[in-house]
């Protein structure tokens, strides 16, 4: 691997350093190299290649606004017998502490999603994150309660979303906590699945498994005010991230998208 890395990186240094990092889904590992520190991310699944070029095209996007601070994305390359790692900018990072105020196909964690261009939004999130994660349940657990609460609800969705003015807007698409840290020069996101979608989208799971405090909400609501329905669209939003765990994580997660689907259908 170290070999490959020099020859990849053009580089005569190359000297680990920190402890090896292992995620849900990558490992990774952070290197001196004779361009300066990098972080190396390695996946042996065969789309890995395709979830990191979507990782490296959302990391290019995010630094694109000049709004947030991101790691700068150098390069994704093949490993030999399968997988790929990708190359980024080493960021001594530290876990959020203070709040702040805030394309191609791109994979939450291992599962590639789709990002082809709708008409609209409720078509475009129905089709392409909703009924996309319900068919991989259907093939993996044939669950049929699943898809019986999902024939009802499915009709109700785009209701959610009447009279509602809609601008798509560059999602990082995972805020959760654990993809946010800071430095002394403030915030920083990472581990990106972006795409253009609504607004709202973006703080289900920030909500769901807590880490920002409550000061970050309150600006961001001062910023981008709850418009009606808010609290209903949170819960599809919601299915979303439980539908999406469950296909990556197995059946504990069943009992909560069920539970959603319940509420949505009162």
């Amino acid at each position: 691997m170290e070999q490959l890395l020099r020859a990849e990186l053009r580089t005569a240094t190359l000297r680990p350093f920190g402890s090896l990092g292992a995620g849900c889904i990558s490992e990774g590992r952070a290197y001196d190299t004779d361009a300066g520190p990098v972080f190396v991310k390695v996946n042996r699944r065969t789309q890995a290649r395709q979830m990191f070029e979507g990782e490296l095209a959302s990391l290019e996007a995010l630094r694109s606004t000049g709004l947030v601070r991101a790691p700068r994305p150098i390069k994704v390359f093949d490993l030999p017998g399968g997988g790929a790692a990708f190359v980024m900018e080493y960021l001594k990072m530290r876990g959020l502490s203070r709040a702040w105020a805030p394309f191609c196909d791109t994979s939450f964690l291992f599962l590639v999603q789709v990002n082809e261009w709708q008409d609209d939004w409720a078509t475009f999130f129905i089709r392409h994150r909703l009924q996309a994660q319900l068919d991989l349940i259907e093939k993996d657990y044939g669950d049929r309660e699943a898809c019986e609460l999902w024939s009802q609800l499915q009709v109700t969705i785009p209701d959610l979303f009447c009279g509602l003015e809609i601008v798509p807007a560059l999602l990082h698409g995972d805020l959760w906590s654990g993809n946010v840290a800071e430095d002394d020069s403030g915030p920083i996101i990472y581990d990106p699945a972006s795409f253009y979608g609504h607004s709202e989208f973006e703080l289900a799971i920030a909500l769901m498994f807590g880490g920002f405090p409550r000061s970050f909400f309150t600006a961001y609501y001062q910023k981008m005010p709850k418009a009606p329905g808010f609290d209903k669209r949170l819960l599809v939003y919601h299915l979303f991230n439980y539908l999406n765990h469950w296909n990556h994580f197995g059946r504990e997660y069943r009992s909560p998208t069920l539970s959603t689907m319940r509420k949505l259908l009162k």
